[in-house]
């Protein structure tokens, strides 16, 4: 279990997240289009997973925004954001942002967030996601991960980047 906090209160996470040097799990989140994503759909490309409680909050909004310019900027790498809102609100937040570098994925019906160890597990916030970045080589091996400390502040941007240099 981590613990984290959400404006100074602590909250808890499911686990930890997979630990440098390991292969992630496969998964099978759901796409705008209602169309099943799995771990193999991204082969041989560095993935960077922005995992985030809801994207109709600012500071994950922000974290899809940046995280979608920074991977403009990336050779065969994908960035793939996650979090338990359905489909249709990220495919409406994708399209009213622009948002067209990044993978917005929803987990509303996967073990994705017990399996990466993200699902919260107490407060208001229970059965969310966390805020977490995991970045993986072309292999699946996790290269980086950051569980964010207090789940309103943004991810260490610079150091999910650098870690796929």
């Amino acid at each position: 279990m981590s613990t984290i906090t959400l404006k100074g209160n602590e909250v808890n996470t499911i686990g930890t997240l997979p630990s440098i040097g390991t292969t992630v799990r496969d998964f099978a989140l759901v796409d705008s289009g209602l169309n099943v994503k799995l771990l193999s759909d991204f082969d041989g490309k560095k993935k960077v997973f922005n995992i985030f409680p809801s994207i109709d909050t600012g500071i994950c909004a922000a974290s899809a925004r940046k995280f979608n310019e920074e991977a403009s900027k990336l050779d065969n790498t994908v960035v793939i954001n996650v979090s338990k809102d359905l489909p249709f609100a990220l495919g409406r937040f994708c399209a009213a942002e622009g948002l067209n570098n990044v993978e917005t994925l929803s987990d509303f019906r996967s073990s994705f967030g017990d399996d990466y160890e993200v699902t919260i597990t107490n407060s208001p916030m229970k059965g969310l996601l966390s805020r977490a970045v995991i970045v993986t080589d072309e292999n699946n091996k996790v290269v980086y991960t950051e569980q964010v400390p207090e789940i309103t502040t943004e991810p260490n941007y610079s150091a999910a980047i650098d870690a796929l240099k």
